[in-house]
């Protein structure tokens, strides 16, 4: 008997077709698997069907490895593998103990077998992420805290000062934030918009409450030049309260108002900045993760607002969060404009409140999304220089910086910035302005370019996905892409949002030079989803176990991955994980507790 696997093909004769196997993969078996020939050979089976799929190399198949565990088994492995699940959970959701799972999962006897034992896999790997979340969580909130009375005259006022009209989920945001900011605790709240929402917004009221009571709030931002751009933006929401806000960056520091210019900002030495955060002149202190050096230190720290906070390592957030002194530790709010489905919130987040702004700013139009391919480049090319004759601007995002080198061989052929706005002006848009901006230009570059884009010098910048999150130029209403099929859904999504900043119509171009089926199926998704959410939701649903970024970036295995589209099973783990932590139960179960305390095991999201 053997079994045989490969490539089923055919091949048309003038006989007729025939079936074949492209070079199969051929093994002896004792018997028939089950169901196969039973009415001629009996049922007389001790061979299963089913046989496992492991990523495999050169000189490594599944067969080998399905063999290689086999060998292991029968040593007697399993009965020394600690069993790391409460009885009472293995009861009470039908899960198969430790050593019946890594059976089950390397050799299925019946599929239901690999799927139970994939449950087990999963549920335990989320519930451990839940248990170090909610023991965070308790341990960050039974600390003191800044009591903050809320002033409602007073926000309300500073509100009405907004250049739009507040949506109903900005105000219930701020009423959810400003009540936790009231209790002694600390508020460990996530504030999830989607782009253009409006989060800078609610940030900037949330913090008047806190510096109207003469206390300081830190606002840490990803990258040099969103650092740069919320500064501007708390200048304009507080240039008539006469606060005074700084910003500290690597490659400088500023203060406002200057004494020179009252209106307007002027650079400081980093000393003179420290000095005034420390005896508490500074009550805002905008930056980058030069905000969580040591040198700087605040007089009271009430709030830390962490912008895109899953940019950020775990020690950095800690960092800023320590800046609280120890006589009460600052409030936590956290923001992203990245959408997440509502699994990954609650796994990734489960230590904090999650708050959605689920509404955009009343005017906004629609966003029109098309998939562009090579035959339609110069139809768009026309339509592009009408809105910028029109007085609007426009991005082009390219994949590279430079041109591929031509001598390595896995070199990313695809469009660069440089290349590419060197072609654009010279044969497609000789009448405009075109600038760059990329990651390997000095931050003082990067600025001038910003700026210049910024006042409408430039009417086309062309540039890597540094201008990914935050970037805000209300007047750019057009954004192309190129090579959209390299892009990720999320990074597509927010990389769109750079143009939903006004009432005009935004265009958003993906040029895609070669498409398989499911390229064309993802960047559908974009043309079709109503908001990030949605599309968070969708692009779960494609990729699948494991691709959500990929599992080694988010600390997550591709089996727990799996689980994330089971909202059921993250609800169920993170009740149970938040029962036992609440109860103070964990140290009853010692390999659980070991586990989850264990330095090594501790998972990250960055």
């Amino acid at each position: 008997m053997v079994r045989i696997e490969g490539k089923v093909s055919e091949r048309r004769a003038k006989n007729g077709g025939r079936l074949y196997f492209s070079n199969p993969k051929i093994e002896t078996v004792n018997h028939l698997p089950s169901g196969v020939g039973d009415s001629l050979f009996g049922s007389d089976i001790d061979e299963h069907s089913l046989y496992p799929v492991y990523p495999e190399s050169r000189g490594i198949t599944s067969i080998w490895l399905y063999h290689a565990l086999r060998k292991i088994f029968k040593t007697g492995i399993l009965e020394t593998i600690p069993e790391i699940l409460p009885q009472y959970i293995l009861d009470k959701y039908h899960l198969p103990g430790i050593k019946n799972a890594l059976i089950f999962i390397h050799s299925p006897l019946k599929h239901d077998d690999a799927i139970v034992a994939r449950k087990r896999f999963s549920f335990e790997e989320i519930f451990t992420i839940q248990l170090r979340s909610q023991r965070a969580r308790k341990q960050y909130r039974s600390q003191h805290s800044h009591m903050i009375e809320n002033n409602p005259r007073l926000v309300d006022e500073f509100i009405k000062r907004f250049p739009f009209t507040a949506t109903d989920a900005q105000r219930r945001s701020i009423d959810t934030i400003l009540a936790d900011l009231s209790a002694e605790r600390p508020m460990t709240r996530l504030l999830e918009g989607d782009v253009g929402s409006g989060k800078t917004a609610v940030a900037a009221t949330v913090a008047f409450a806190v510096t109207s009571t003469k206390r300081q709030v830190a606002y840490m931002c990803p990258t040099e030049i969103l650092s740069k751009q919320h500064f501007e933006s708390f200048i304009s929401y507080f240039s008539y309260l006469g606060i005074e806000i700084g910003l500290i960056t690597s490659s400088g520091c500023r203060k406002f108002p200057s004494k020179v210019n009252p209106k307007g900002w002027t650079d400081i030495s980093r000393a003179q900045l420290l000095k005034w955060v420390a005896t508490g002149q500074i009550a805002i202190l905008v930056g980058t993760h030069a905000l969580v050096q040591k040198s700087v230190k605040f007089k009271n720290l009430a709030l830390t607002i962490i912008d895109e906070q899953h940019r950020f390592g775990i020690s950095t957030r800690s960092g800023l969060i320590d800046k609280g002194g120890y006589d009460a530790v600052p409030h936590l709010l956290s923001m992203t404009a990245t959408p997440i489905p509502r699994t990954l919130a609650l796994t990734m987040y489960g230590d904090l409140d999650i708050t959605l702004l689920d509404q955009s700013p009343s005017g906004r139009k629609p966003i029109i999304t098309e998939i562009v391919t090579p035959d339609r480049r110069k139809d768009i090319y026309e339509h592009i220089r009408q809105e910028l004759k029109n007085g609007r601007q426009a991005y082009v995002i390219c994949p590279r910086i430079d041109e591929p080198d031509p001598d390595k061989e896995l070199a990313l052929n695809a469009r660069s910035v440089k290349a590419e706005a060197r072609r654009l002006q010279a044969e497609v848009f000789p009448e405009f302005h075109i600038d760059i901006m990329h990651s390997r230009m000095k931050p003082a570059d990067k600025e001038k370019a910003m700026v210049r884009f910024k006042n409408g010098e430039t009417h086309i910048l062309c540039a890597t996905s540094v201008v990914e999150v935050g970037v805000n130029v209300p007047n750019a209403t057009i954004i192309i892409i190129e090579g959209a099929e390299r892009f990720g859904l999320a990074q597509l999504h927010q990389l769109r949002g750079r143009v939903l900043r006004s009432n005009h119509q935004a265009y958003c171009y993906a040029f895609a030079e070669t498409l398989s089926k499911k390229s064309l199926e993802r960047l559908k998704a974009l043309t079709v989803a109503k908001n990030g959410f949605e599309l968070a939701e969708l692009d779960l649903s494609q990729r699948g176990p494991g691709a959500l970024g990929g599992s080694r970036q988010w600390g997550i295995s591709d089996i727990a991955m799996d689980a994330l589209r089971n909202m059921k099973m993250v609800e169920a783990a993170r009740e149970e994980a938040r029962n036992m932590i609440e109860n103070d139960s964990l140290h009853e179960y010692p390999i659980l507790s070991e586990y989850v305390l264990s330095e090594r095991n501790k998972f990250h999201f960055e």
